[in-house]
């Protein structure tokens, strides 16, 4: 005689591919801020959440669509945009008083040397603490984008000069 259903119906997010509520535990668990890094076709979005029992709280953000609004003419989802928008994001953290994040990418699938890593790669380099192997980073000349344009190398350099004096 049957008694029920053999399977168990995973959550809603799980079944989009939203949330994988095994590795939110383990990085809520450990009390750090999460820089949370989502990519999408055309933006790059991070945010400094700290977890709350009444909801996330999200301390200092940053998107390539303020890089528009500073002056940056090129891609928003290219690898030099991500390292700029992860520049500008630890630098607003570091106003805000956080020193030390933990890399929450969500379900997204990391590739060395990627947009994902080109976020930690700014991060650090704004003298955020972000644990994190070398290895994974992209090389100098990519966060630059000198495989993209001869120009793009240029806007980079006075983007940060931007971010720098605000």
């Amino acid at each position: 005689m049957a008694t029920g259903p053999r399977y168990k119906v995973a959550f809603r997010r799980r079944r989009e591919y939203r949330t994988d509520y095994y590795a939110r535990k383990r990085l809520l668990r450990s009390g750090e801020s999460r820089a949370v890094v989502r990519r999408s076709n055309k933006n790059v979005t991070v945010q400094f959440i700290d977890f709350d029992m009444d909801g996330d709280n999200v301390r200092a953000a940053a998107t390539t669509r303020e890089l528009r609004k500073m002056g940056w003419e090129h891609s928003c989802s290219s690898i030099p945009a991500a390292y700029l928008v992860g520049y500008l994001a630890g630098k607003r953290a570091l106003k805000d008083g956080i020193e030390y994040a933990v890399l929450d990418i969500g379900m997204q699938n990391p590739k060395y040397g990627g947009v994902l890593f080109a976020v930690v790669k700014g991060m650090a380099d704004a003298g955020l603490e972000v644990p994190h192997s070398e290895d994974v980073l992209p090389a100098e000349d990519r966060i630059k984008g000198k495989h993209i344009d001869a120009g793009i190398e240029a806007a980079v350099s006075s983007m940060k000069k931007k971010m720098e004096a605000e």
